[in-house]
């Protein structure tokens, strides 16, 4: 349970701080830069305390960024334009924990118990009722199928990622040599980066972001070093242990809350009033997790 929780944590601090640098510097710039950031502080977690690259699980870790890291976050950031964040987040989160949990099942036999999978259900009815859009709230029409389209395939490739790094551990342990969560993110990362590189450079064409004012990079440095330490460096790290250590089941629909805690944290840090509804789903989201912890604990 550890690891999901710190992941928790960790992604929802992570997007605080990237919305901070997008403001400042611009969304994609700010986006490649700190996935540099993490790459190279995985990078010399892994060579100098980690088992470095290679192994049987660096295949499927390197498969796991390109799908989850890579066209995953494409995706997302498709669907982020078209129908708003609420409505993605809700799309991503809520069905890459129930794609994960039926993947893992049918490739591994990695299956849940009655009580784990309604607790699971409890989590995710709280997110839906804490980030569900309001009734009559403008969507732009022609976009929006598209939109969800792409908010499915953003859950897709967080789903089908997070059970590839399951994979990925499971092939390391079989011959004895398993392998840490920030050599995982490392690896995965890898691939990811060659994605977004490419991605960077599209949107760079296709629609140049004004340069930031003098003086706001030296600023920006701060937020971006911190979103690349709590998202895709130490954030990563914690979920790849959570993906070695629990089942993908278990693990997705806690990491499921991130938006609605990035919400509280929001509150506390920019003074974001979340409504009733988001503290109501809150509440229900918290109390499944609590269960689940306790059931977890008790075996």
């Amino acid at each position: 349970m550890l690891p999901a929780l710190l992941t928790t944590c960790l992604w929802s601090c992570s997007a605080i701080c990237a919305a901070r640098s997008g403001r400042m510097v611009g969304g994609a710039a700010a986006n490649f830069t700190r996935m540099l950031v993490a790459a190279v502080l995985l990078g010399i977690w892994s060579h100098v305390y980690g088992h470095g690259l290679g192994g049987p699980a660096m295949p499927w870790l390197l498969a796991s960024g390109l799908i989850g890291f890579g066209f995953g976050d494409l995706a997302l950031f498709s669907s982020l334009k078209r129908i708003g964040p609420r409505l993605t987040m809700l799309l991503t989160h809520c069905l890459a924990a129930p794609i994960t949990t039926v993947v893992a099942w049918v490739w591994f036999g990695d299956s849940l118990g009655w009580r784990d999978i309604l607790c699971g259900t409890v989590i995710l009815s709280g997110v839906i009722i804490a980030l569900a859009p309001d009734h009559g709230s403008e969507m732009p029409r022609g976009n929006f199928w598209v939109g969800v389209l792409f908010g499915i395939g953003s859950a897709m490739g967080q789903g089908f990622g997070a059970v590839l790094s399951r994979k990925a551990f499971i092939e390391a342990d079989k011959i004895g040599a398993p392998v840490d969560g920030g050599t995982a993110a490392y690896e995965r990362i890898l691939a990811g980066i060659v994605v977004g590189f490419v991605f960077y450079l599209i949107m760079r064409r296709k629609k140049p972001e004004p340069p930031a004012a003098p003086g706001v990079w030296p600023r920006a440095w701060l937020w971006i070093v911190a979103n690349a330490l709590a998202g895709p460096s130490i954030g990563v790290a914690c979920f790849q242990w959570g993906l070695a250590t629990m089942q993908p089941g278990i693990l997705m629909p806690i990491v499921a809350t991130v938006p609605v805690a990035t919400q509280f944290i929001a509150w506390a840090v920019d003074g974001q009033r979340p409504t009733a509804r988001t503290i109501l789903g809150g509440i229900i989201a918290v109390t499944g997790v609590a269960a689940l912890f306790v059931l977890r604990e008790g075996k």
